[in-house]
């Protein structure tokens, strides 16, 4: 542990909750070097939705680079991206009447939201972005911007602007109200406050809690957008790629995004890669070389996430996400039925448990390495315990790490 004590950044984080050296994964499983096991229900952030090491890509991924395949190749054409793209627009777009264009850049979701930005700001000649309360988007400055968490706003050092943040859905009348406020000032010419260049929301705010947006409410925002001539943008980054149990988080939404942002699973198997979804109208606007990125032909990722969306050749595991959704429900609801502090949200595998206080989170989150058990947390000074475990995962490996989270959680609160 020294040289990294010694040589690595003061920044990294993860490292300091789970204070170990991995050294092998499979599936929903990570093994330190000392040989113990730890279930995965952190599954990379959000990445690995098909598990460590999945077998189907792991194959084809040394296949294709036993057949000196192109591993790097910016924005030109490799037979790899083809079979990506093919691959994705009969399996995504097609089923869905979606005329979407992809644009690759950078490999992170940060990658993608700047892009967004860009392209929404070109489009429609204006500047001002709209965010929301307990959103995050990701690091670099136009991100960042977006972004709703202090802390990590903090660290800018420079102003964040050309951004207003506005209250994310409360799941009651007065966030309805508040947008119906908000078209008010923008039709009223003497309000002082101009329609944006686009609104950028999460239907499941991930990282700010684990908050799930109403229908009624996605749908009113998607029509203030379009009443005002701004562009409707959805970060799907964490919740994506069949997170939900459904490939997009928004799918039976009945929502036309203009742009979609995907990242972390869209990638396969832990293989870096970002892109958007951008209406054709919209994607006109760009000219070439505008947006660019080293890593945006990331070809083993092609590889990686070709065989990712063969899972949803059929609707097999779909619906095994939603079984194990419910046993992850059926458990968190025993806890907050027991505990009055306790607040369950989430939306197929991805599940927060709101437990009050960033202390007692952390608590649980510690209990948890120490009989086993990856997981973290979230929200507002860290109060959420946030579930996401590969989809992947076999029931056996679920039922046992929500087991070491029950008796985590009960100990941590009954300590409190």
């Amino acid at each position: 542990m020294s040289i990294f004590e010694q040589r690595e950044s003061d920044i990294r984080a993860y490292c300091r909750v789970y204070p170990v050296v991995f050294k092998t994964a499979d599936n929903a499983r990570q093994t330190d070097e000392d040989g113990k096991e730890y279930i995965d229900f952190f599954a990379g952030a959000g990445v690995l939705n098909f598990g460590h090491n999945n077998p189907y890509m792991k194959k084809a991924v040394i296949n294709y680079i036993e057949q000196n395949g192109v591993t790097h190749s910016l924005d030109m054409h490799t037979t790899a991206k083809r079979d990506f793209i093919n691959k994705f627009v009969k399996t995504i777009l097609e089923p869905r009447n979606m005329p979407h264009k992809l644009q690759f850049m950078g490999p992170t979701g940060t990658n993608a939201v700047e892009a967004a930005l860009k392209i929404a700001r070109r489009a429609t000649g204006r500047q001002e972005i709209v965010a929301f309360s307990h959103g995050f988007h990701g690091m670099t400055l136009g991100a960042l911007a977006c972004t709703a968490n202090q802390y990590f706003r903090g660290a800018a050092g420079v102003p964040l602007n050309h951004v207003s943040h506005h209250v994310f859905d409360t799941n009651d009348q007065t966030s309805l109200a508040h947008l119906e406020e908000l078209e008010a000032l923008y039709a009223d010419s003497s309000s002082g406050i101009s329609p944006p260049a686009a609104f950028m929301v999460e239907a499941i705010q991930a990282e700010g809690g684990v908050n799930v947006a109403s229908k009624n409410w996605l749908q009113a925002l998607a029509k203030l957008a379009k009443k005002t001539g701004a562009l409707l943008i959805i970060d799907d980054i964490q919740v994506g790629c069949g997170r939900t149990g459904s490939f997009f988080s928004f799918d039976e939404m009945e929502l036309d995004p203009d742009i979609i942002c995907l990242a972390k699973g869209i990638g396969g198997m832990g293989t870096p890669m970002a892109l958007n979804l951008v209406k054709p109208e919209v994607d006109q606007h760009w000219s070439p070389g505008e947006h660019t990125g080293t890593f945006r032909g990331q070809n083993l990722s092609f590889v990686a996430g070709t065989e990712a969306l063969k899972y949803f050749d059929n609707d097999n595991l779909m619906q095994a996400v939603k079984a194990k959704a419910e046993l992850i429900q059926q458990k968190m609801q025993q806890l907050a039925q027991t505990y009055q502090q306790v607040d369950v949200r989430g939306k197929g595998m991805i599940v927060g448990l709101d437990v009050g206080d960033g202390t007692t989170a952390r608590a649980i989150v510690d209990h948890c390495f120490e009989q086993g058990l990856l997981i973290a947390s979230c929200g507002t000074g860290g109060r959420v315990v946030k579930l996401i475990p590969p989809l992947t995962i076999p029931e056996k490996d679920l039922l046992a790490g929500l087991d070491i989270l029950t008796q985590a959680t009960k100990a941590a609160l009954e300590a409190a």
